[in-house]
């Protein structure tokens, strides 16, 4: 690790450690978040939104989904300092099949590593560089089944493009469950995956899923620009 790196990471470490961000969105996840609820975090990277879940529902239990190992190291990390062990880190990530995929991670101009926009895919836009991992993918389904849920409250999931893959993988546990769930949908990051928005709401409304549109969580019918989405079944 290059002596950037080693700072970048100590600075990440420190901010997912002391800081909470996403507090403005407790109002809107506290509907759908019980103390007890099961909630799963797609994407989990260095654990904001892990942290906010676990204080939400401090007699539930959090399964952070984070394949990438960089993210990985920053993650366990956060979560040992802040104590929060209900939540249950998973070094694997979520796709509509059992498979191992590269994770494309992009190295910025000077040498840090963008490992927020870490994906699955190539767009054929970004020239940069990127530090490459093979990792290992299941699904929601399998998980649900492997971990005998009984309730899942819950789902966020913020995958660069991947979240049609993360959704097919999870249907029969979305239909029986029924859980709220926050999504970031950007049609160029689908597009990387082969997918576009609306293939969401396909696999969404036969379930009775309606979505609203951030940053005020109105009512929409279909993809209204790059935002993030909240979907609850009616």
């Amino acid at each position: 690790m290059t002596l950037k790196r080693r700072f970048d990471f100590l600075a990440h470490l420190l901010k997912a450690s002391v800081r909470q961000h996403h507090r403005e969105m407790i109002p809107v996840f506290s509907p759908h978040i019980p103390a007890e609820a099961v909630v799963i975090d797609v994407g989990a990277h260095a654990g904001q939104f892990s942290k906010l879940f676990a204080r939400m529902a401090p007699q539930g239990r959090v399964y952070a989904f984070e394949p990438s190992a960089y993210a990985r190291s920053i993650l366990t990390r956060s979560l040992a300092f802040n104590r929060l062990p209900q939540v249950t880190v998973i070094p694997m990530g979520l796709s509509d099949a059992p498979a191992e995929l590269i994770l494309r991670t992009p190295i910025k101009a000077r040498g840090g590593l963008g490992f927020g926009i870490a994906h699955f895919g190539e767009d054929g836009q970004d020239t940069r560089d990127t530090m490459d991992q093979v990792v290992p993918l299941t699904t929601l389904d399998a998980f649900a089944q492997q971990e005998g849920l009984t309730h899942l409250d819950f789902l966020k999931a913020d995958v660069e493009g991947w979240e049609v893959n993360v959704l097919k993988g999870g249907l029969k546990t979305l239909a029986k469950f029924k859980p709220a769930l926050f999504l970031e949908i950007s049609d160029v990051s689908l597009a990387r995956a082969g997918a576009k928005p609306s293939d969401i709401w396909d696999l969404l409304r036969p379930l009775g899923y309606r979505a609203h549109k951030g940053p005020d969580f109105t009512a929409v019918d279909g993809y209204a620009g790059v935002e993030d989405y909240l979907f609850v079944a009616e």
